[in-house]
């Protein structure tokens, strides 16, 4: 998963998006560090580099307006959910060289900074953060393999309940790679192959 963000870290992020969606240029660190009443260009330094390290920004530190928003989309009071297409074995289970960009959607909707979406065909989001419960449909990992379904509980094995009445449902065994990568908060169907291009989301 994605690093959680601090606080602070958070809030910074989102007023990196809202000022450069209002103003069309980035806040520099002085404007930084009088938003926050940070004093010390240090720590405003600091913040950011968190942040890219965490995988939100990309940065130029010799340059004082130096970052980019990865996946930004240019409207306010909005956010870049990063997708995937594969997943990686154990932990972490997402990783930068298996992004395939990012969605851009109305920060309202964004339940958690680790939001992201699997894109196996249609465009899952995933909070990573929220508990997993019974009944709840969920994105689990087997390895390298994700599968969205319902988790269920039976005679206390864990059983991953299949939507379709094609597909299995799947019974946790002893000993399996298996992970909860977070619960399902929305599904997203667009209207062209998604792995062809098109206009879908950017990178």
């Amino acid at each position: 998963m994605a690093e959680q963000l601090t606080k602070l870290e958070s809030s910074v992020y989102h007023y990196l998006l809202d000022f450069t969606a209002e103003r069309t240029y980035q806040p520099s660190i002085r404007d930084i560090g009088k938003q926050f009443k940070i004093k010390s260009t240090k720590t405003v330094s600091d913040l950011l580099q968190s942040l890219a390290k965490k995988g939100y920004i990309e940065r130029d530190p010799s340059r004082s307006r130096g970052v980019n928003l990865l996946g930004f989309g240019g409207a306010l009071r909005t956010q870049p959910i990063p997708y995937y297409g594969k997943i990686h074995a154990g932990e972490p289970a997402l990783l930068p060289e298996h992004r395939q960009g990012f969605i851009t959607i109305d920060r309202r909707f964004v339940p958690s900074e680790q939001t992201f979406f699997l894109n196996d065909g249609d465009f899952v989001m995933v909070n990573p953060v929220q508990d997993a419960r019974d009944s709840d449909i969920i994105a689990a990992r087997l390895g390298e393999e994700a599968t969205v379904k319902t988790l269920t509980h039976r005679n206390g094995s864990i059983v991953l309940e299949a939507a379709n009445p094609a597909d299995r449902d799947i019974t946790v065994q002893p000993g399996m790679d298996f992970g909860v990568l977070g619960v399902v908060c929305g599904v997203f169907r667009p209207g062209f192959d998604a792995n062809m291009g098109g206009n879908g989301p950017q990178s």
